[in-house]
C-alpha cells in the first residue's frame, strides 16, 4: 500500500470514528447507493456501436423482453433528488443559522459542483484538441460556425462520456432555487408538492391528450423538484411521523398507478384507437423508464407522469427500510464503506463513463462488446463491462479525486 493509500484509509478511518451520533447515517447510504447504481447500470445496459470513427452506444432495454421492469427498482433519480432535498434543507438551514445569507449558501454548494465538473470539462477538452491535432476520430458537432467541436463521440451517445453534466446541470438548478422551495415548504407544506402532483397531472394531459406536445416540458420542473419538496420533510423531521401504514399507501400508489398507466386496456377504454395518436406506436405509457431510442414515447425527456409515480414508490419503498437499515449502518464496517463511497462520490459519477469509454477502447479490439443485440454472449460479457470500466474509474479517481476534496474545502 502506498502513501497516498494509506493516508486515504487513515483518513476513512478517522471520519468513521468521529461520526456523531446525530448524523443521519441513511441520508449518505442512499447518496452512495444511488450514485453507484446509475454508475453500473450505464455500464450494464449499453450496446456498443463504433462506426466510422464515431464509438456511440445505445440501451438494450428496447430490445430485451421483459428488463423494463429493472427500471422499475433501478431508476434512482427520484431517490437522490429526494436525498439532495434533504441535504439542501439541511445545510441551509444551517447556513442561516451561522448568520449566512441565501447567497452564500448557494455559492458554497455550486463551487463544489463547478470544481469537479470543470475538471473534467478540462480534461476533454485537452483530449479533444489533441484529437483535432492528429485528426483522430470523426467530427460529430456540436459547431460554432466552421468548427466542430467534438471528434469520435456523438453527444448524448447514451452518456458517452458526457452525459453526466446534464444531470448535474439539472441538479446545480436546483441547488440554485433551493432556498426558494425551503422558503415554499416552510410557509405552504403539503400544498406545494401537491401542487406539483397536479401540474404534472395536467401538464401529460394537455401534452399527450391535448396534442400540445410542448407543455409536457412543465414537467421538468414539476417531476424533478417533487421528490426534491419530499426531501424537505425529510430535513425537518417530518418524515419520522409519516407512520408505515401511508409509506405502504404511497408505494402502493406509485406501483400501482405504473400497473395501470403502462398497460393498454386504460387507454384503450378511455379513447379506443385515439390512444396511438395520444401515445405514438404502443398506445399506452412507455414500460420502461429510461428512454430506449426505440419508442416515439419514452418516460424520461421530458419526465411523465409515470416518472413521477416511480418516484412515489422508491422514496416508500426506502422509507419503510430505513428502520432497520439505520440500525445496520451503526456497525463499523458498512459504515465505513457508505463513507468510501460519499468520499468521491461526484469524480465517480462524472468520469463513469470515460472510464466506460476507455474499456471499449481496450476490449472492442479484443473482440469484446460488438454484439448489437443483448445475445447469449452479450450477457455473458456483463462481468467483464463492470470489472474494465471500475478498473479504469479506479485509476481516475486517484488522479482526480484530490479536486473533490478541494471542493469540499
Amino acid at each position: 500500500m502506498g502513501a497516498t493509500e494509506r493516508k486515504a484509509s487513515a483518513g476513512i478511518a478517522d471520519l468513521v470514528a468521529a461520526t456523531p451520533a446525530s448524523r443521519d447515517r441513511y441520508v449518505d447510504f442512499l447518496r452512495a447507493v444511488s450514485i453507484l447504481v446509475v454508475v453500473v447500470g450505464h455500464w450494464t445496459i449499453a450496446l456498443i456501436f463504433w462506426n466510422g470513427g464515431v464509438i456511440r452506444s445505445t440501451s438494450a432495454i428496447g430490445k430485451t423482453p421483459g428488463l423494463w421492469m429493472a427500471t422499475w427498482l433501478f431508476q434512482v433519480m427520484p431517490v437522490f433528488f429526494f436525498v439532495g432535498g434533504y441535504a439542501n434543507y439541511v445545510a441551509y438551514q444551517s447556513t442561516l443559522r451561522k448568520g449566512g445569507s441565501a447567497g452564500a449558501f448557494i455559492r458554497s454548494r455550486v463551487r463544489r459542483l463547478l470544481v469537479r465538473s470543470g475538471v473534467l470539462l478540462a480534461g476533454w477538452a485537452v483530449l479533444q484538441i489533441g484529437l483535432h491535432v492528429t485528426g483522430t476520430g470523426t467530427p460529430t458537432g456540436p459547431r460554432i460556425g466552421e468548427l466542430v467541436l467534438l471528434r469520435g463521440v456523438r453527444p448524448p451517445g447514451q452518456t458517452i462520456p458526457f452525459g453526466p453534466l446534464w444531470f448535474l446541470g439539472v441538479y446545480l438548478v436546483v441547488v440554485c432555487i433551493s432556498p426558494l422551495t425551503v422558503a415554499l415548504h416552510r410557509r405552504f407544506r403539503w400544498w406545494v408538492p401537491a401542487i406539483m402532483v397536479a401540474g404534472t397531472v395536467i401538464a401529460d394531459a394537455v401534452g399527450f391528450i391535448g396534442g400540445h406536445g410542448g407543455v409536457r416540458y412543465l414537467n421538468a420542473v414539476f417531476v424533478f423538484l417533487l421528490p426534491h419538496q419530499l426531501g424537505h420533510f425529510y430535513g425537518d423531521g417530518s418524515v419520522d411521523r409519516w407512520s408505515r401504514k401511508a409509506l405502504t399507501a404511497m408505494a402502493a400508489i406509485g406501483l400501482g398507478g405504473l400497473v395501470l398507466l403502462t398497460n393498454p386496456w386504460v387507454f384503450e377504454a378511455a379513447g379506443g384507437d385515439r390512444r396511438f395518436e395520444w401515445f405514438p406506436g404502443i398506445g399506452h405509457y412507455p414500460r420502461s423508464l429510461l428512454g430506449t431510442d426505440l419508442e416515439k414515447v419514452a418516460n424520461t425527456y421530458p419526465p411523465t407522469v409515470c416518472f413521477m409515480l416511480v418516484g412515489f414508490w422508491l422514496i416508500a419503498l426506502v422509507l419503510l427500510l430505513r428502520p432497520r437499515l439505520s440500525r445496520w449502518l451503526q456497525r463499523p464496517g458498512p459504515w465505513r464503506v457508505t463513507i468510501l463511497g460519499n468520499a468521491w462520490i461526484m469524480t465517480l459519477f462524472l468520469w463513469h463513463m470515460t472510464a466506460y469509454l476507455m474499456a471499449i477502447l481496450v476490449l472492442w479490439p479484443l473482440g469484446f462488446g460488438q454484439e448489437h443485440e443483448p445475445t447469449a454472449r452479450w450477457w455473458l460479457e456483463r462481468p467483464l463491462w463492470i470489472v474494465v470500466p471500475g478498473a479504469f474509474l479506479a485509476g481516475l479517481i486517484a488522479l482526480f479525486g484530490r479536486f473533490e476534496t478541494q471542493g469540499r474545502r
